[in-house]
């Protein structure tokens, strides 16, 4: 709608201009400060400009009307233009919101160690990252999701010395002295008992078998990862092991070291990170000649930009801030262009229940399981309320929110909102094929506003995915139930002289709150 709306106003003004959103929907749908910028150019007042611009649009027939006020063009549209793309998008909702773009993206998000299940402090990581997925890919941009497994390092091999431990003490029954670092909670337990069945109970004897307790743990980890994920509807395209990335490290440092942005101190190597903005200069490469943390981070860097990506975007923690200075000054020492990478930052998540902090998980050892809060609220709940807060902001809800039948609960009152369409429909006794063809004019102001908010999904979708604020959809989907609410409670359908015409009204707004939805991974209720 936005870019027919651009186009045509382009067409007769033959000039680049900003067309803005009036926050009062009386004055118009769109409006253009443009006469303000050819004042001095033309040599006459904005108004006067403004009156002249509108004449060009008076026989146009998307417009109903264009008007000037204090040298601002304000566009309302025709009841002809909203008909026509309404009839359009509710015969072809697959297609509704739908673009084109020629840039390509790889998006990496979550990357937990596969050290234990997934927690809450990961779901919202995976619940933007996903959901960005959805939009970017029926927005038409070529992208790609990506799982940046953390199985290189010490935490690997502590995970196979807990289960090693574990299975010592709780199958052999032998008296163990526990590190002051291990893995915590009954999932170790659980893994060294199927340990015992899977490779057999010898492999407690022998603490040599500790590496091999720390591969198959982790093998056993991504499993139960991957499952905790596709519990709340996510699937990844492409894992990439750090593990096996460590192979083209000597090639990376060759890269690093030719950019005569590395040197050696106290035995160290170190890049020169602080000249890219750092706060101090990271080393790479310890003295004893093993990489560092930041090593993985330049070889999967190096990795990434070696497909030609247009763009890069990770989805880190907010614990990781500090990194993303360090990471690009890495990437431009490899000879690439830094500013292709965004990072978005996920900030942690508060959990109540009942006023009171949400119980931990003994299976997790502290932790509160991801798995436990989709088992209580649902994947529909959790994921729509990761979401509803910009993710460099602290979250904190309580989860029996959810269990609230009413407007306090936004995924209740949207879904309610579809519903609601679906019961209209069936008191009716007609389906879509029967109103499609009626023709949407003579609306009330309240009618009209909803039959362009319904519209407005695309350019939503737009704006979400160039600015990265995900929580954007949500906060216009609860807004669209919000009118369908307001207009069905003021108005009567079944039964009055204009039932057909709201009931194709409602079927736009039902079309949008499906796609809408969807897009966030969830599925629109038709009963309630």
């Amino acid at each position: 709608m936005k870019k027919r709306v651009i186009k045509t106003i382009f067409d007769e003004i033959q000039r680049e201009f900003v067309l803005e959103k009036p926050k009062d929907l009386s004055f118009g749908h769109y409006a253009t400060p443009i006469a303000f910028s050819l004042a001095k150019e033309l040599k006459k007042s904005p108004m006067m400009i403004a009156e002249e611009i509108c004449k060009k649009f008076d026989s146009n027939p998307i417009f109903k009307e264009v008007t000037s006020v204090k040298g601002y063009v304000n566009f309302k549209l025709s009841e002809d233009f909203l008909d026509e793309y309404a009839s359009w998008a509710i015969a072809n909702e697959n297609e509704f919101a739908k673009d084109t773009h020629d840039e390509s993206i790889l998006l990496e998000y979550v990357s937990a160690n596969p050290t234990g299940p997934l927690h809450i402090g990961h779901a919202r990581g995976a619940v933007i990252g996903d959901s960005l997925y959805r939009i970017g890919k029926h927005l038409g941009y070529d992208i790609k999701s990506e799982y940046y497994v953390n199985d290189a390092g010490n935490q690997v091999d502590l995970l196979g010395l807990s289960i090693y431990l574990a299975g010592r003490e709780h199958i052999l029954h032998v008296e163990v002295i526990w590190p002051q670092e291990f893995y915590r909670g009954e999932y170790i337990v659980d893994l060294a008992h199927v340990a015992s069945q899977e490779l057999g109970v010898e492999i407690f004897k022998d603490e040599s078998n500790i590496q091999v307790l720390s591969s198959w743990g982790k093998d056993k980890m991504i499993e139960l990862i991957k499952s905790n994920l596709a519990d709340v509807g996510i699937e990844f395209e492409n894992f990439v092991s750090e593990k096996s990335l460590y192979d083209k490290w000597d090639a990376s440092f060759e890269k690093l070291k030719s950019s005569n942005k590395t040197y050696i101190e106290g035995d160290k190597t170190w890049i020169r990170s602080t000249d890219l903005g750092d706060e101090k200069d990271r080393v790479v490469v310890r003295d004893d000649g093993r990489p560092t943390y930041l090593a993985g981070d330049i070889i999967y860097h190096d990795y990434k930009y070696q497909r030609n990506f247009d763009r890069y975007i990770n989805i880190w923690g907010a614990d990781h801030h500090g990194y993303i200075s360090r990471v690009k000054a890495a990437i431009n020492f490899l000879g690439y262009d830094e500013s292709k990478l965004e990072v978005i930052l996920a900030q942690m998540v508060s959990l109540l229940k009942g006023g009171e902090p949400y119980k931990m998980s003994k299976r997790a050892g502290n932790f509160i399981l991801m798995s436990d809060v989709v088992n209580d609220v649902g994947s529909d709940a959790l994921r729509f309320v990761f979401l509803s807060k910009k993710s460099d902001t602290h979250l904190e809800f309580d989860v029996d929110m959810f269990k609230q039948e009413d407007s306090s609960n936004p995924i209740f009152y949207i879904n309610y909102a579809h519903a609601r369409i679906n019961q209209v429909f069936a008191k009716s006794g007609k389906s879509i094929t029967d109103i499609k063809d009626i023709k949407l004019d003579d609306l009330s102001e309240d009618g009209a506003n909803l039959l362009y908010s319904a519209l407005l999904l695309p350019e939503v979708l737009e704006d979400v995915f160039h600015s990265r604020q995900v929580q954007k959809l949500p906060e216009y989907l609860k807004n669209l139930a919000a009118l369908l609410h307001k207009f069905y409670n003021e108005n009567r359908v079944v039964g009055e002289v204009n039932e057909d015409k709201f009931l194709k009204l409602f079927a736009m707004v039902g079309v949008s709150l499906r796609v809408g939805l969807n897009l966030i991974g969830i599925k629109a209720k038709d009963k309630m």
